[in-house]
């Protein structure tokens, strides 16, 4: 294991604690599409807490944070969480429950989110140890069309900087834990 990996691991293990609190603070207090305005303040403060500069009012609701690495123009990729929920009640009584009656994360946007911030925190400490720049995109409104991701990119949220390549993520508990499936292209594309 190269010497970045051993820090990001090292980072990953410090950080957990605090991101299982984004996560469930997230899941505790759920905005449905394009109405998101408390869970954006939240990104923006811990983006704040991280020193991380992001804008923020794309599509009203949505946050983009910017990471720059050595060489920031050299190339950029874009990392992309969802942050909405869905008009669920949830019946749960952990002590995360939804405290937002008939609102609730069934689909995992919090995990997207926290698990972004977490990763936006390791990428920020590690900077100097890596090239280009690195667009954090907190997307409103995936769950309702026109879909949150094509109004920000008509938006602009794909350029200044221009993104080279765009990570997106997506739980999935047919997995076992520590597993992911990759592959380019469409992945998970469901109309329904």
């Amino acid at each position: 294991m190269s010497n970045l990996q051993n820090k990001i691991k090292y980072l990953a293990e410090n950080y957990f604690k605090d991101t299982v609190e984004i996560r469930r603070h997230l899941h505790a207090y759920p905005e449905l599409s394009f109405k998101e305005y408390k869970t954006s303040e939240y990104i923006q403060k811990q983006l704040t807490s991280y020193g991380i500069p992001f804008q923020s009012g794309l599509v009203e609701t949505g946050v983009v944070g910017f990471i720059r690495g050595k060489n920031p123009e050299k190339k950029c990729i874009a990392l992309r969480a969802d942050i909405d929920a869905l008009p669920i009640n949830e019946l749960n009584h952990l002590d995360y429950a939804s405290k937002n009656n008939g609102v609730m994360h069934a689909c995992g946007h919090d995990v997207h989110t926290a698990s972004l911030l977490g990763v936006a925190r390791i990428l920020n400490k590690l900077k100097e140890e890596w090239e280009g720049t690195i667009k954090l995109i907190f997307q409103p409104g995936e769950e309702k069309l026109p879909g949150g991701a094509s109004l920000m990119i008509s938006e602009g949220v794909l350029e200044n900087p221009k993104v080279d390549k765009i990570i997106g993520q997506h739980v999935s508990p047919e997995l076992d834990s520590g597993v992911i499936g990759m592959r380019s292209g469409l992945f998970m594309a469901s109309a329904d």
